[in-house]
């Protein structure tokens, strides 16, 4: 079973303090310690509430990835494989898989004590693990991108492994899947041509253009207007998407 789903914005090494720089300054978060080996993981950290997306440095150009955090990670594995995934790397009480399509994702055991803030109270009721609104946006999705031969096999494939229902997004080319109370959804976009494996960030927005002004202030550039969404790139030059959704819900 997926306790929660995280975010991981990658982005290459030698731009990892730009990208942390950015990135806290625009979703109103701190910089965790740096871990791992080679210190290429941290958290940002929201002033309260839980946190739920993190930044990873990577040897290649960057994008995003999902961790999915499960309480028995042997398990996951299993399940994971049965479904078609492939084992890439096998640290015991986490774990990096690729999709039917090749896509990286991570299972990990459930919270870590101490890294992670819990629920909050909000006006006497207790918050289910949602998080912060900053400056009318909110990083909540990632976007699977996917090749059209691919698409209705990752579709099912996520599906299965997530346990959520898939539901169609705003446009065709957009399936959604999302659970109550889950700081991350996952969009998963059926690409018009080329190869898939690619993922980004998103960010709902009370005001798309005001969050592209607030962006660009901290040295985010314009790339290209979609129908309901404004694609960007971050001084470390990763791509992500400013979108119309809606911040609060």
């Amino acid at each position: 079973m997926v306790r929660r789903v995280l975010a991981f914005v990658d982005r290459p090494c030698e731009r990892f303090e730009e990208a942390a720089a950015f990135w806290t300054a625009v979703t109103g978060t701190r910089l965790s310690p740096r871990r791992g080996d080679d210190g290429e993981f941290a958290t940002l950290l929201p002033e309260s509430g839980d946190a739920w997306v993190k930044i990873q440095a990577v040897g290649d150009g960057g994008g995003a990835h999902l961790d999915l955090e499960v309480g028995d990670v042997r398990a996951a594995v299993a399940r994971a494989e049965a479904l078609g995934a492939a084992v890439a790397a096998d640290h015991g009480d986490w774990a990096v898989l690729r999709s039917r399509e090749g896509r990286a994702f991570c299972l990990v055991s459930g919270e870590v004590p101490g890294e992670v803030p819990g629920e909050v109270s909000v006006g006497g009721t207790t918050s289910a693990r949602r998080p912060p609104v900053f400056a009318g946006t909110r990083l909540d999705q990632v976007c699977l991108d996917i090749a059209p031969g691919a698409y209705e096999e990752e579709v099912a494939f996520w599906a299965a492994l997530t346990g959520w229902s898939p539901r169609p997004g705003s446009l065709p080319e957009f399936t959604v899947l999302a659970a109550p109370g889950m700081p991350v959804r996952i969009l998963l976009q059926r690409l018009g041509e080329g190869p898939g494996r690619s993922a980004h960030v998103d960010l709902a927005c009370a005001d798309p253009e005001a969050a592209r002004a607030l962006h660009e202030r901290h040295g985010a550039a314009f790339v290209a207007r979609g129908r309901r969404w404004i694609v960007m790139r971050d001084p470390a030059g990763g791509i992500y998407c400013l979108t119309e959704r809606d911040p609060e819900t």
